[in-house]
């Protein structure tokens, strides 16, 4: 089951944001606080939205997936862009992933949104493998860049 995420749920968020971080082997970069959450998430003009896997069987919350919408001047429609995405591992292979990607893509047909994007670190085989399975497809033409800490103090104080 997948239900969107509740203002009740930004300590459980908070939780797997930290256990996310740990599987992608940066825990120090985790450093989003709950009420930063809160305010992203349920602010006067919320940033970004989120939904809760939930395990059938037993109730119990087993992933999220956080996203925000992005704009495509090609298209000229919103999409979507999945910040993160995670399903505990003891609940992995139960289809909780898929369903969480499967309410993402269900909002962009109904809303008209034309892409559904997200990025995935190059080591993760697991993952590259279950997006590519469900159709998926790299952009390795691009690469990301990013600006943080010192370099974009410096560049935004210049």
């Amino acid at each position: 089951m997948i239900r969107t995420a509740t203002p009740d749920d930004i300590p459980l968020i908070h939780t797997l944001v930290r256990e996310l971080a740990e599987y992608e082997k940066e825990p120090h970069e985790a450093r989003a606080t709950e009420e930063q959450l809160r305010e992203a998430l349920f602010g006067e003009r919320p940033a970004a939205y989120a939904h809760i896997a939930v395990d059938d069987a037993t109730g119990l919350p087993v992933g999220f997936s956080l996203w925000f919408l992005n704009f495509s001047t090609w298209r000229g429609v919103h999409g979507i862009y999945l910040e993160d995405l995670y399903v505990r591992p003891e609940a992995r292979g139960g289809g909780h992933g898929k369903a969480l990607l499967r309410e993402l893509a269900r909002i962009c047909v109904e809303r008209g949104y034309e892409r559904l994007e997200w990025s995935v670190l190059n080591w993760n085989a697991p993952s590259i493998a279950f997006y590519e399975a469900m159709g998926a497809r790299p952009q390795d033409e691009w690469t990301v860049y990013r600006l943080t800490d010192g370099a974009l103090a410096d560049l935004g104080s210049s």
